[in-house]
């Protein structure tokens, strides 16, 4: 029993680390894509970032004996790479360029209304689960709230053209992400039984990813026109960054996280991130925190609770509060039958009592 109990709370403790990446580390990424752009162009960027990811995740699955040349693996991961990193983050890169962080985390967090649109085997648990319907709709609302200002900044009429395209892209790159999730969960799995690993097939989709970015930035001629002498230091720290904690870290937590937590639930970090966002943005851009934007963080951690109302047991606490009440009130009854079922003393025995007494 022992044993037991102690890997429970080690599967647990890496749940919450694994959480905590994609819902911190991957909200961080907003900010760190911006100062990479500073130095390096939107395709030369996923190349260099995914492809070294990749390789080193690689390289370090060699070291611990995986097999790395599975034909099935490396093709699921294939697929999974181009929707998920290439598709999804390509545009999430590429739109960064011409549009506000806050409206792109805003289009990304429709990937949770995807997830329960597009779960078809979770559509009777999800569907009829009124608190993951609820939550999802209201951590939407409070995304769209927390963002507001900019979303009325960004709808100016000399930008609109550019901001209806990129927010286009953006539910592309959505649908692409949530495919890609969708089926890594369902058929990305590894084989039981088997010398490989989950980390062989996330490694193989980064760079798989990698090449794809690397193509088409060679095709594009980011690739003849980059000078690494005119990158500044901050865009070499944030793609540092990016491919050690956004890829290597973030991405493996997010796969893994797939393969042993409901789908819905691992795509709040969607609205996590947002708010991960607004406080390095106050911290380190001097950007100021409204009301409206406090209420809306309350929003949303108000739908992520209830999107994980089954996976906290929530419910056991009114339902323990019940349960407790009808015990009492089972108990009252209990008392006041017994009380009933004793027959009154008769009236000569009274006043025999009652003359002893005297």
């Amino acid at each position: 029993m022992t044993p037991d109990f102690t890997k429970d709370k080690h599967f647990q403790a890496k749940v919450i680390v694994a959480f905590a990446m994609i819902y911190v580390v991957w909200g961080s990424t907003f900010f760190f894509i911006h100062k990479a752009l500073a130095g390096f162009e939107p395709f030369l960027l996923g190349a260099i970032r995914f492809s070294t990811a990749g390789l080193l995740l690689l390289g370090w699955c060699a070291f611990k004996g995986y097999r790395i040349f599975d034909k099935s693996t490396i093709i699921h991961a294939g697929l999974m790479g181009l929707l998920l990193l290439f598709v999804d983050n390509g545009i999430i890169i590429w739109v960064e360029q011409f549009m506000p962080s806050g409206l792109v985390a805003i289009m990304s967090a429709s990937v949770a209304i995807w997830f329960i649109v597009l779960d078809k085997p979770n559509w009777k648990t999800n569907f009829r689960n009124l608190p993951i319907v609820i939550g999802l709709f209201m951590g939407f609302f409070g995304v769209v709230m927390l963002f507001g200002d900019r979303i009325a900044r960004a709808f100016d009429a000399s930008e609109r053209q550019a901001n209806i395209t990129g927010m286009t892209l953006l539910l592309l790159g959505a649908l692409a992400w949530t495919i890609g999730s969708l089926y890594s969960k369902y058929y990305g799995k590894t084989k039981a039984g088997g010398r490989n690993n989950s980390m062989v097939g996330t490694a193989w989709q980064m760079l798989i990813a990698g090449v794809a970015f690397a193509i088409t930035a060679t095709a594009r001629g980011e690739v003849t026109n980059f000078q690494p002498s005119n990158v500044p230091a901050s865009a070499w720290w944030a793609i540092s960054y990016l491919i050690s904690m956004g890829s290597i870290v973030a991405y493996s937590s997010y796969i893994w996280l797939l393969q042993v937590r409901p789908a819905t639930e691992v795509s709040t970090h969607t609205y996590v991130n947002p708010i991960v966002a607004v406080l390095l943005g106050a911290w380190f851009a001097h950007e100021t925190v409204t009301d409206s934007q406090i209420i809306s963080l309350a929003v949303i951690l108000g739908s992520v609770l209830l999107i994980n109302w089954d996976a906290y047991n929530l419910s056991s606490l009114f339902t323990t509060r019940r349960r407790r009440f009808a015990q009492l009130r089972e108990r009252a009854r209990t008392r006041a039958t017994i009380r009933a079922s004793i027959p009154a003393p008769s009236d000569g025995l009274s006043r025999g009592k009652a003359t002893d007494r005297i």
